[in-house]
């Protein structure tokens, strides 16, 4: 199984990113998918998930308004919208895959991306 997140960078504070994610080894539609982003220092912080289907979406309270998470099952791809970014929304942003279902809770993801770096600065 493999997840290769992309589309991190630099951006202004107020600006937008959008990160993918791609799936591969996986019945893709089996599995919840997450969002989650680490700071130096720091845990691993839930940032947002999506079931299989992509009927129920969460959010971290930090982030909800702000950031979109969708997935295209065809594609087997995931993806997170992110808008009015914020200095403190720096950090590592991973993708993982959770079978059957799609928890806040980290150490429930059976399968993880490599990360993407997400800076946002004047």
């Amino acid at each position: 199984v493999q997840l290769q997140a992309s589309g991190g960078g630099l951006v202004q504070p107020g600006g937008s990113l959008r990160l993918s994610c791609v799936a591969s080894g996986l019945t893709f539609d089996d599995y919840g998918m997450g969002w989650f982003r680490r700071v130096p220092g720091k845990e691993r912080e839930f940032v947002s998930a999506v079931t299989w289907s992509g009927s129920s979406t969460y959010y971290a309270d930090s982030v909800k308004g702000r950031f979109a998470i969708s997935r295209d099952n065809a594609k087997n791809m995931v993806y997170l919208q992110m808008n009015s970014l914020k200095p403190e929304d720096t950090a590592v942003y991973y993708c993982a895959a959770q079978k059957g279902l799609a928890t806040r809770g980290w150490e429930d993801y059976d399968y993880w991306g490599q990360g993407t770096q997400v800076t946002v600065s004047s």
